[in-house]
């Protein structure tokens, strides 16, 4: 059975992370995506990070570009500016990340485009979105975590602005963008038309901050830092046993008596500051100085294993290589070993969610730097959508080979 977008043609016009991320989920599910990139230097992320494995492209746009396709264009010639709008009338979404105005210089924003394929989803992710004072403000994911609350909430009180070392606004928008494009095409279905789309990381991070809004308009009260804890139950945190930390979970009134019962604290109930989950949130801090020295006194794995024994969600707090490495991700497949003509093979995460009947598929490695690109070509050809002298234009990059 084929993938489920199977015969849909994506156009990657994007650098970094939000873009890559949103293209490459689209073609784990089966789009042929067509990743543009500028002849010479390629996706910016090529050159990223501060380490590499065996080839020159960094392992940072190796986790973002599986399952690829790269043409190398000029999009300031003429020439391949043909090539583009060649592709364009074959293809179902075009998705851009230039700051907003760019894509119209360079000729090929949306109003430019729709005549050549008035059926085409075309998705633009800025920093801002393409409207507002701050549209044309450079935006990077820490930028975003920055003037949407995200970096004034997070940490621990009194310590110095942490942002979340996970790209919630990159990411956040990457995977907004995926279903407002999925939304788009199958809401073409209908009309017989595409339509353009406004995302950004600014949108994605404020969208994901739903305890935090909640918590700013019930009270009045912009959030503060609360480390590990939670907004909106307790105990819900991080805690110290005998030989280091772990996590609990206590989310609800049952759980909560329950864990009093494996802790043998019943009598913390007829404490009115903890009898509720309400008043459990007000008095948070009151509450875990009361639990310490009852954690103090056995191991986590004795902790653990006795809260998951009576139903109370519990966690030993684990680093990458041991995530990674534990038994539920193996049997998750979360580690996947991918082939690749320079770096030979190489780990990357696996896909993270599981499809019964047209399971994803890791179909082609990220690709070397226009490395399809006279592939690419001799299908417009084919279709006669190029001459044959623009077979290969003279901005063309050979692949990058470098090991």
């Amino acid at each position: 059975m084929a993938l489920p977008l199977a015969g849909i043609r994506v156009l990657d016009i994007t650098q970094v992370m939000a873009g890559p991320f949103c293209c490459m989920l689209l073609a784990d599910m089966g789009a042929d995506v067509i990743k543009i990139e500028p002849p010479g230097t390629g996706d910016s992320t090529r050159h990223s990070m501060g380490f590499r494995l065996k080839g020159s492209d960094s392992p940072g746009f190796l986790a973002l570009n599986r399952n690829k396709r790269s043409i190398t264009l000029d999009l300031k010639s003429p020439a391949d500016q043909e090539v583009l709008y060649a592709l364009v009338k074959t293809a179902d979404v075009l998705v851009e990340n230039g700051r907003p105005g760019v894509a119209a210089r360079l000729g090929m924003d949306y109003d430019t485009l729709r005549p050549l394929n008035p059926r085409l989803v075309y998705a633009s992710i800025s920093g801002f979105g393409q409207t507002g004072p701050w549209s044309q403000r450079p935006g990077f994911d820490l930028i975003a975590q920055a003037v949407t609350g995200v970096l004034s909430s997070n940490g621990f009180p009194g310590m110095e602005p942490a942002k979340n070392s996970i790209a919630v606004a990159d990411l956040g928008a990457g995977l907004f963008s995926a279903y407002a494009i999925l939304s788009a095409v199958i809401g073409r279905q209908a009309s017989g038309e595409g339509q353009y789309i406004d995302a950004s990381l600014f949108e994605a991070a404020l969208a994901l901050s739903i305890w935090e809004t909640t918590e700013l308009w019930g009270t009045g009260k912009s959030p503060t830092p609360i480390g590990s804890a939670n907004r909106m139950s307790a105990p819900y945190q991080a805690v110290q046993a005998s030989d280091g930390w772990f996590v609990i979970g206590a989310a609800n009134q049952g759980l909560w008596l329950t864990f009093l019962k494996v802790i043998g604290r019943e009598e913390l109930q007829q404490d009115e500051r903890f009898s509720t989950n309400a008043a459990r949130v007000t008095n948070r801090l009151v509450l875990i100085e009361a639990l310490a020295p009852t954690f103090l006194t056995r191991t986590r794995a004795e902790w653990i294993d006795a809260m998951l024994a009576a139903g109370v969600p519990a966690a030993d707090i684990l680093d990458y290589g041991e995530a990674l490495a534990s038994e539920q991700a193996v049997a998750r497949e979360m580690v996947q070993m991918v082939p690749h003509p320079v770096e030979g093979e190489f780990r990357a995460l696996g896909f993270p969610v599981k499809l019964s009947a047209t399971p994803q598929e890791l179909r082609l490695p990220p690709p070397l730097l226009g490395e399809h690109g006279e592939e690419i070509r001799q299908e417009l050809i084919s279709k006669g959508l190029l001459g044959p002298k623009d077979t290969r234009s003279e901005r063309d990059e050979q692949p990058v080979h470098q090991v």
